[in-house]
């Protein structure tokens, strides 16, 4: 059955079975028709036999001989009113004595006949006829009907094969377009002069066509912004590594060993969020989802960054639910809370606070994350989203990707976050996330 795979062939051959049953029904009704046709004209020859008979005083001896010719293949036999036989033209074939006057269907040596008699002057004239021969010819006369459908089954194929070759052309086009093109080829696919049918197929693949560009797209502008923001810690840890060889006394060389080390620390950092950036992109495998406590993963993002707010003298404070249950991949909500917190301490004043807020709410967990620093107006609050986008800032050493990937952990589970104005008079950053059976997207 693996013709059945082609189009061309399942339009052919159910076209052709409709069609062969079309014509079949027409054959057996012509048939009856002519079938039902030919009984009358011989029941009307059979009746135009008997009465030519009637008024004839005698029968002459050639007309005689001309009935009693054994190829014809009726009978007709004449009897006086008393039942007494005076003719039979075949007199081999007995019909029964006594007539019945009209139409008749008559038993004869376990055959059926068919007979019309008539009474006239003093006799009764009978004309019979066997229905098999009847029905024989018949039958021939209603197939010789239909002979003329089977002489133009093969024309009717052709056409039908041309007709099926007619239709199917703009998919053929359409495979021709596409299997021409190479990888980069992502323009849209012309919907000119295609059937209606074909035509929402073609519209869902340029719109997979336009999203698949969209995202080569954003790779490409992501690959060339991560090797440009490589490039300077790169170029750093140079420079750095040089100073190190060339520090003529103990306390440069440790000098150097101590901003080698940091250049390295900020290299490795910008190195993770990359990955963890790639890793939330749309179109990159979802990972299975689990179940966790948000507010859990939030103490612990703050655990790992107190060293750091130690050093800066800053407030880590978190009010929180307990628990707040989601699903959801644990890595990427983890490095969401990281970011978010992160960023706080970098942008937040030094000596200052940061708070976080995880609540429970009725249409799911909401994250909040607020800070003193300078916060950020409403006209750049869009900006931020981008990647590699800083805003001038006193001591703030980050990548510009917190946000960023805040955001692609956010919208991969089906959640939003919002910018705004903090109690605390810096920025206030809150994630909105779904009920906690919502998966990971893709």
């Amino acid at each position: 059955m693996r013709f059945w795979r082609s189009l061309r062939w399942r339009l052919l051959l159910s076209l052709l079975g409709v069609l062969s049953l079309a014509a079949v029904i027409v054959a057996g009704l012509t048939y009856r028709a002519v079938l039902a046709d030919t009984e009358a004209l011989f029941d009307y020859q059979l009746q135009q036999m008997a009465l030519s008979l009637r008024d004839q005083g005698a029968i002459a001896p050639d007309q005689a001989r001309a009935l009693a010719d054994q190829r014809l293949d009726f009978v007709v036999q004449i009897w006086t009113e008393d039942g007494r036989s005076i003719y039979a033209s075949q007199p081999q074939q007995a019909l029964p004595e006594k007539a019945i006057i009209g139409l008749a269907d008559i038993a004869v040596g376990g055959e059926i006949w068919r007979s019309f008699a008539v009474a006239s002057a003093g006799r009764v004239i009978q004309v019979a006829q066997p229905e098999r021969i009847r029905r024989g010819r018949a039958a021939q006369a209603a197939l010789r009907s239909v002979t003329p459908l089977a002489w133009l089954a093969l024309p009717l194929v052709a056409l039908l094969w041309w007709l099926v070759d007619l239709l199917i052309a703009p998919l053929q086009r359409l495979a021709r377009d596409v299997g021409r093109r190479d990888a980069t080829a992502l323009s849209p696919l012309p919907e000119t002069e295609l059937p209606d049918e074909v035509r929402p197929l073609v519209g869902a693949l340029n719109a997979l066509l336009a999203r698949l560009d969209e995202g080569m797209s954003t790779q490409r502008a992501f690959v060339a912004d991560a090797a440009h923001e490589l490039r300077s810690p790169l170029t750093a840890l140079k420079l750095q590594l040089r100073a190190l060889k060339d520090a003529p006394s103990d306390a440069e060389r440790g000098a150097a060993v101590q901003a080698l080390g940091e250049g390295i620390e900020r290299a490795a950092r910008l190195v993770e969020q990359l990955l963890a950036l790639a890793r939330n992109e749309p179109g990159s495998p979802p990972p299975e989802p689990q179940a966790l406590d948000l507010a859990e993963l939030a103490g612990e993002a703050l655990a790992d960054l107190w060293p750091q707010a130690q050093a800066h003298h800053v407030t880590l404070a978190l009010e929180a639910e307990q628990p707040v249950p989601m699903h959801g991949d644990r890595a990427a909500l983890s490095a969401l809370v990281r970011n978010l917190a992160d960023n706080a301490l970098r942008y937040g004043r030094e000596g200052g606070e940061v708070r976080l807020q995880v609540s429970a709410e009725a249409d799911g967990p909401r994250l909040t994350v607020d800070d003193d620093g300078p916060g950020i107006p409403p006209a750049e609050r869009e900006r931020v989203f981008d990647r590699f986008w800083r805003r001038d800032s006193g001591r703030a050493d980050g990548t510009g990707l917190g946000l960023a990937i805040a955001q692609a952990v956010a919208r991969r589970h089906g959640g939003r976050i919002t910018l705004g104005d903090s109690p605390l008079g810096g920025l206030r950053v809150q994630v909105k996330l779904p009920a906690s059976s919502r998966a990971p997207r893709s």
